[in-house]
């Protein structure tokens, strides 16, 4: 019998692209949804309210592993404070949720695999590469993503493996990150957002799933573990790259830092710094990255 995978945020642009990896791995998969959907053959949807603090505890009881994915963006809105406890309990209340219906049942999960991000090393620019031993820091992106991860621990405490996955940004498809700047570069209109020196650690869709797929797979894998390719791009890099697929030069002057302080507030450091991350503990995994070059990776992006 196939063994059942049970996806918070399954229905996301991560969450979607997971399904079917995990489908074509002979996976059943299971998603959290905030709205009654009706079953597939493979997929079985099962009903949670954050705010009622609800959950159909047949959904974790069912699972084999679970993937945690859900989480309110990070760039989607400015950083108020109301906004910012949003941020953090939609990332933390889902994994105390489901520590409470294993706890009540005292169920065994094979794995607990956790989205994370490389956010926890803080929002600086600086040559240093950092690693998954780097201390977190104090900012707002270092706590939030320190508490995310502590409240995996306590899955951990029960003596079930997990798996942490400090993500960059994700390239797919027009989708996610590339869909925000598509038409401002389709139109002509790219730049570079600030000095363009901070560092941009990237990852491809496909690559990222088959990092959460050797999570569950494999075994030997605990702990945290940097997802993103580890080549520098910074900003300027990147935008210069992506201006080319669309046949121009970058003409625009650079967008001043403080001009997106005053746009974006204290969100503003979510683009305006970006530090170097190691992938070397993935890899010696034995995982090997499918897409490790910005252009063919951006090219890919926009078939």
């Amino acid at each position: 019998m196939a063994q059942n995978v049970l996806l918070t945020g399954g229905s996301g642009f991560i969450g979607k692209h997971l399904t079917d990896v995990l489908l074509e791995a002979g996976f059943t998969v299971s998603v959290l949804s905030r709205s009654a959907k009706e079953n597939s053959p493979a997929i079985t949807y099962y009903k949670w309210d954050l705010n009622k603090n609800y959950i159909d505890e047949n959904a974790v009881l069912n699972a084999d592993y679970i993937i945690h994915l859900a989480g309110e963006g990070i760039v989607e809105k400015r950083w108020t404070d109301k906004r910012k406890k949003v941020i953090l309990e939609s990332r933390v209340k889902p994994i105390d949720l489901i520590l409470s219906v294993l706890e009540k049942n005292n169920k065994k999960l094979e794995a607990f695999v956790s989205a994370s991000a490389v956010g926890i090393y803080g929002a600086v620019t600086s040559h240093k590469i950092c690693t998954e031993n780097t201390p977190p820091a104090d900012d707002f992106l270092g706590t939030t993503c320190q508490k995310w991860e502590s409240a995996v621990d306590k899955i951990g405490a029960l003596e079930i493996r997990t798996v942490k996955i400090r993500t960059g940004i994700v390239f797919g498809k027009n989708e996610g990150f590339l869909k925000k700047l598509t038409p401002s570069f389709k139109s002509g209109f790219g730049a570079v957002l600030g000095t363009g020196k901070q560092y941009l650690p990237w990852i491809h869709i496909d690559d990222l799933c088959r990092i959460y797929l050797k999570a569950i797979e494999d075994p030997n894998l605990e702990g945290p573990y940097n997802a993103c390719i580890t080549d520098n791009t910074t900003n300027s890099r990147f935008s210069k790259t992506f201006a080319k697929l669309f046949d121009y030069s970058i003409w625009l002057p650079k967008i001043p830092p403080f001009l997106l302080k005053i746009v974006l507030g204290e969100m503003s450091e979510a683009v305006l710094t970006g530090q170097r991350v190691s992938s070397e503990k993935i890899q010696k995994t034995g995982f090997e990255f499918q897409f490790t070059d910005l252009e063919k990776t951006l090219i890919n992006c926009l078939k």
